[in-house]
């Protein structure tokens, strides 16, 4: 999670993932990028509530995890702890990674990065995470494709009923595209009060794989792949719901 929008909404954000489910299917992903490059110590930028991190770490790895957000960090903690190998921090985009040493792996996930304050950030922060890590360590990053999406309506991917802190909610959440710009919505309404609900809307920057590609080549990447989903099938514009990028320096 990238900024402070969501703020209050930290955990209706958890309890509406999914997250073994979820994390069942990226596993595979991440382990196979991280045993080819022999990974050891990983930072994961934009962490959210933790789950990323606390998976890497269970496998054994030491992890940086950081949020801008003090919440998201509070959540990660009450969850998981802070065990050795897993240390968490307040941090935003615009502030380096700190490592001694180059990182084996870096990785900004969830659609975090579009969540920048604007291109020009996410781009520092792209640049960041690539000189944080070492050669032949992986930079992952992990992005909604926007233009899978109509232009103008609103796509509606989930309407759950949760048990969270407003009480038993109903939860929708949605992301649109209008033009080159996104959009990410969320509603929150109480099932005993729903003329109490709350909303957040919250604008999504847009990425083309070439700006991408481009920008991680000019922070010294060498080698730059693009997949559509976490079974390494290729990205696909008009299909693909995810936009992975995997850089190598």
């Amino acid at each position: 999670m990238a900024t402070g929008r969501f703020d209050d909404l930290t955990d209706v954000y958890e309890a509406m993932i999914d997250w073994p489910k979820r994390l069942a299917n990226e596993e595979p992903f991440f382990r196979r990028l991280f045993d080819q490059a022999g990974a050891r110590r990983v930072a994961d930028v934009a962490c959210g509530t933790g789950r990323h991190a606390a998976m890497f770490q269970a496998w054994g790895l030491q992890v940086d995890a950081a949020d801008i957000s003090p919440q998201m960090i509070r959540k990660a903690r009450e969850q998981f702890g802070q065990p050795d190998g897993l240390a968490w921090s307040v941090r935003g985009f615009e502030e380096p990674i700190p490592a001694e040493r180059p990182l084996d792996a870096v990785t900004c996930l969830g659609n975090s990065l579009a969540l920048a304050s604007d291109r020009a950030t996410a781009e520092r922060a792209l640049a960041g995470m690539i000189r944080a890590a070492r050669s032949g360590g992986p930079v992952v990053l992990h992005l909604l494709n926007l233009w899978r999406l109509d232009d103008g309506p609103v796509d509606w991917q989930k309407c759950l009923v949760l048990d969270v802190p407003q009480g038993k909610s109903l939860v929708v959440k949605g992301v649109q595209r209008v033009g080159d710009r996104g959009f990410v919505h969320l509603v929150v309404a109480p099932l005993a009060a729903p003329g109490e609900f709350q909303s957040e809307s919250a604008p999504l920057l847009s990425f083309e794989v070439e700006s991408l590609r481009q920008a991680a080549l000019a922070a010294g990447a060498s080698k730059v792949q693009f997949y559509g989903n976490h079974r390494f099938q290729p990205f696909d514009r008009q299909t693909s719901v995810d936009l992975i990028m995997v850089a190598e320096k």
